[in-house]
């Protein structure tokens, strides 16, 4: 993770959330007191958010890895699906 301090974040903050949101890679704005602070993009977060949710609800993770092992022949199209 790329690590940049507060001092020169604060200088290119346009370049910087620009190339978070391009690059999908998160960085590490520093500060001389050791309280550092992290800059994701806002679909990055909101991806975070939704796996957090979707891991809190018993079953749900092991559902979705069975469903994503299981063989597209056994599985329905698109047409056969009552939406």
């Amino acid at each position: 993770m790329t690590a940049i301090s507060v001092t020169k974040a604060r200088e290119n903050i346009y370049q910087i959330l620009s190339d978070v949101n391009t690059n999908s890679q998160p960085i590490t704005i520093t500060n001389n007191r050791g309280k550092n602070g992290v800059l994701i993009s806002e679909d990055d977060w909101n991806a975070i958010q939704e796996t957090l949710y979707l891991n809190s609800i018993p079953g749900v993770a092991e559902s979705i890895v069975a469903g994503g092992n299981t063989p597209l022949e056994d599985c329905l199209s698109e047409d056969e699906v009552e939406w």
